[in-house]
């Protein structure tokens, strides 16, 4: 009887461990999302993480320049001028080409393979919505691309920053942001409603991926050009931010949010309260200055008041002796980094050349030439064969494999090619 009595309290004992293990879940207090820490970024496995990445510029946010154009300037431009040129069916497959081929899972491996940690996605907010935007119409594609992207870099380990560089109504008022000449998102509520729709979409559909390391509202909100409204239109910008970052955390918690100053992301006078959100950093860009302390010093004395991270959105574009000594800065006074940009066509002034197509000013001739009436259309309009090979030549040449590796640029950026 005794040994039944002890039988029982064993197996009573094992159970009550067996249920125990079963039902009690194993503890595990290491975060999955980069945190802020003061002015720096945390990696989820306790250490610090600087930004040094590159700029993904021209995929989803067409620019004039990166075509060899300066008057078709922005997407919208540049979009007409096809559909002059070769109609809207041929326009229609060039965009989803461009689409598929300007970044591709081969593009980020090789990304990843130079060391960089991040890479920052400039987009246009028509890629969330049901207008006409590169060869669509509706049922818009930028969630599909967006998944993709976090596809590759969850494969490469790459961080994501995702920038809204075009806005509703126009967050700059200028060809950057697609717009009509003026930022009409700081002064019409329709344009504020939708932006503040738009992130609240995409933080629903990402608010659980690591790979995001943040959500960069508005590109370099209003320009320089306005000086007349500049004080209101200022006044306008953080206020937009705070209506954004509610409803952003109405469905997401996790990451952070990036917000840019007024005039180019260079002016943080703007804002007046630091602490509105918990997971918040700024960003800022400088282009074209001596790479002098002085010249990045206002940049410091404000992450320094506000305790906050700042980085480098954007820079670049610039020679390999300008890019390693602007590193050497950046790193120096703890501001993460992601060049402008890529790829872009026949400069060695990015990681990576697109070779430009022959015949190519072909079509910048068209581009920059008399278009103004349909008699200047049909007037100019160049050999529509030759011009349809000329852009398959062009999309070809997008492919990695055709592209040019500036090692020089790269080793400037503190990376490996």
């Amino acid at each position: 009887m005794k040994k039944l009595s002890g039988l029982i309290i064993l197996l009573a004992v094992l159970a009550a461990a067996f249920y125990s293990c079963k039902t009690t879940p194993v503890s595990n207090t290491e975060p999955e999302f980069i945190t802020i820490n003061g002015p720096d970024l945390i990696a989820p496995n306790g250490e610090k993480f600087f930004i040094q990445g590159i700029n993904l510029g021209n995929w989803l946010n067409p620019e004039g320049y990166m075509f060899k154009f300066q008057k078709t300037s922005s997407a919208r431009l540049i979009d007409e001028m096809f559909r002059e040129m070769v109609g809207p069916d041929f326009t229609n497959q060039f965009w989803k080409q461009f689409k598929d081929n300007y970044i591709s899972r081969e593009d980020i491996r090789y990304i990843k393979s130079t060391g960089v940690n991040s890479i920052r996605l400039p987009f246009h907010y028509k890629l969330f919505t049901d207008e006409d935007y590169m060869g669509l119409y509706s049922n818009q594609d930028g969630f599909a691309r967006i998944d993709s992207l976090v596809e590759w870099c969850r494969e490469s380990d790459l961080y994501i920053i995702l920038d809204m560089h075009d806005a509703p109504g126009g967050q700059t008022g200028a060809n950057i942001d697609d717009s009509y000449g003026y930022p009409w998102l700081m002064v019409s509520k329709e344009s504020q409603d939708l932006f503040v729709e738009i992130w609240r979409k995409i933080a629903d559909r990402y608010k659980n991926e690591p790979m995001i390391l943040g959500y960069d509202l508005l590109n370099e909100p209003i320009a320089t050009y306005f000086p007349e409204d500049e004080e209101m239109l200022n006044k306008q910008l953080e206020p937009l931010y705070m209506k954004a970052v509610k409803a952003i955390r109405e469905v997401d918690n996790n990451h952070i949010v990036l917000l840019g100053g007024a005039q180019w992301n260079g002016n943080f006078k703007v804002f007046t309260d630091s602490k509105f959100d918990d997971k918040m950093m700024y960003t800022c860009h400088r282009y074209w200055c001596d790479t002098l302390q002085a010249n990045i010093q206002d940049f410091v004395d404000f992450r320094d008041s506000v305790n906050l991270p700042i980085y480098m959105g954007e820079t670049g574009e610039n020679t390999d002796e300008w890019i390693a000594a602007w590193t050497r800065l950046m790193i120096k006074n703890n501001i993460g980094y992601h060049y402008w940009p890529y790829k872009k066509m026949g400069s060695p002034r990015c990681m990576v050349t697109i070779p430009t197509p022959e015949n190519w000013d072909v079509i910048v001739d068209f581009a920059e030439g008399p278009r103004d009436t349909y008699e200047a259309v049909q007037a100019n309009r160049p050999n529509q064969e030759l011009v349809k090979r000329v852009m398959m030549e062009y999309i070809a040449n997008l492919k990695l494999a055709k592209c040019t590796i500036n090692e020089g640029y790269i080793r400037a950026m503190a990376m490996e090619p």
